[in-house]
């Protein structure tokens, strides 16, 4: 299809990423005339980076109780129209070979590349136009209408869906443009900030923790009510890895983490048990079986010094044991979007039907993917909700 706007569009999508294109497959196949407007010079940016170049694209145990929102019913009706299940036969049937690399996450067996290729196919055969170096610079509405500028043009369109994403990974080309939209339509924003992203140490804590960026250890890490089993990494400037990952999309400034760095260890118990049988026994050579020798009396502090375990006190074992199973840390911050693999909070799902995507106060305007304030755990969550929002949307705009 040529570039030009003289015509008038049935759907224009705005955003060639994950949902965007899986909205135009689907709004395709319905034989609606439809245009995706993309602003980088290629589609899938984000998929072509993620899971190392081989896209965890999905996630086997994909289920509501792995999304945050505002309302946490609302991704619902999505994933139950569209489900993991339905998008591993996409894949299959276009012969993507995958596997499973734990925890339900799913990867490509090859590149990231075979993801937005296969996307694009789809595309190309339902007549889906996609122009890329076509960014969108503002959407209004005329009449039954609406009109979107890119550049000097004017796009008129019966449908719009903005798939634009939300404001992780700037160098990307990330932007507030789903935002933009959402205020000139009056649509209630849920605040954003950075999500699946390393948290920074304040400065007692960078003393506490210096010379350990590197060292990881699989822990149980807490949040106010919210837990999760992963690994932890410490950096020079704080605490990444798939554990504070998780917990950061639950984190809010001023709020402190608790850090349990022997999950499957009743330390006090064996503690004393070796204090029976090992009375020689000393401290740092029994939890060196456990942990990384460098991060031991880091945890310890002053307890490090203690004396064998035969003349160790229960109250001294207690005080051993909360050291390591009970490490309170409260970070001044974090990476920022710079860093995030995704924006928790967007456009408010009050604002939109949980069936369809389309905003209430809109009609015709629909919101999908990362622009809505729905996010998914790590390990392939995100890109389901991108393929289910972006599906539902593809069946009514």
């Amino acid at each position: 299809m040529s570039r030009t706007a003289s015509q008038v569009f049935d759907v224009v999508i705005i955003g060639a990423g994950a949902a965007g294109m899986m909205c135009g497959i689907e709004a395709g196949r319905r034989g609606r005339r439809v245009l995706i407007l993309e602003k980088a010079r290629k589609t899938g940016q984000k998929i072509l980076i993620s899971g190392g170049g081989r896209c965890n694209f999905t996630n086997m145990f994909a289920a509501p109780d792995r999304f945050l929102s505002q309302n946490r019913h609302f991704c619902k009706s999505a994933l139950r129209q569209f489900t993991q299940t339905d998008f591993i036969r996409m894949v299959e049937a276009h012969s993507i070979a995958y596997h499973e690399k734990k925890l339900g996450q799913l990867f490509c067996d090859g590149s990231a590349s075979q993801i937005t290729e296969m996307l694009e196919t789809a595309c190309e055969d339902v007549n889906v136009a996609i122009w890329c170096d076509a960014g969108a610079d503002k959407v209004k509405k005329k009449g039954e209408l609406f009109e979107i500028s890119v550049g000097n043009q004017v796009i008129t369109t019966r449908s719009v869906v903005i798939a634009s994403g939300g404001l992780s990974i700037p160098k990307m080309g990330a932007n507030d443009f789903a935002y933009r939209v959402a205020a000139a339509f009056d649509l209630e924003l849920a605040t954003p900030r950075p999500g699946l992203v390393p948290l920074t140490f304040e400065m007692k804590d960078m003393k506490r923790f210096a010379d350990l960026a590197g060292v990881s250890a699989d822990v149980d890490i807490r949040c106010n009510k919210t837990h999760f089993r992963e690994n932890l990494l410490f950096t020079h400037r704080g605490l990444s890895g798939p554990a504070i990952l998780q917990i950061s999309s639950f984190w809010q400034l001023g709020q402190s983490i608790f850090i349990d760095f022997l999950p499957d260890l009743d330390l006090e118990s064996h503690l004393k048990e070796l204090r029976r049988r090992q009375p020689k026994a000393q401290i740092v050579k029994i939890l060196s079986e456990y942990l990384a020798s460098r991060l031991i009396p880091k945890l310890l502090g002053t307890l490090v010094s203690v004396p064998e375990m035969g003349n160790c006190s229960d109250q001294v074992i207690g005080k051993i044991a909360a050291s390591l199973k009970q490490v309170e840390i409260t970070p001044n911050g974090s990476e920022g979007y710079r860093k995030a693999e995704v924006t928790v909070g967007g456009v408010s799902t009050n604002e939109l039907s949980s069936k369809t995507m389309e905003a209430k106060k809109a009609p015709g305007l629909y919101f999908i993917g990362e622009a809505v304030d729905v996010t998914g755990f790590l390990g392939g969550y995100n890109f389901q909700w991108a393929w289910s929002s972006g599906y539902v949307a593809g069946q009514y705009a």
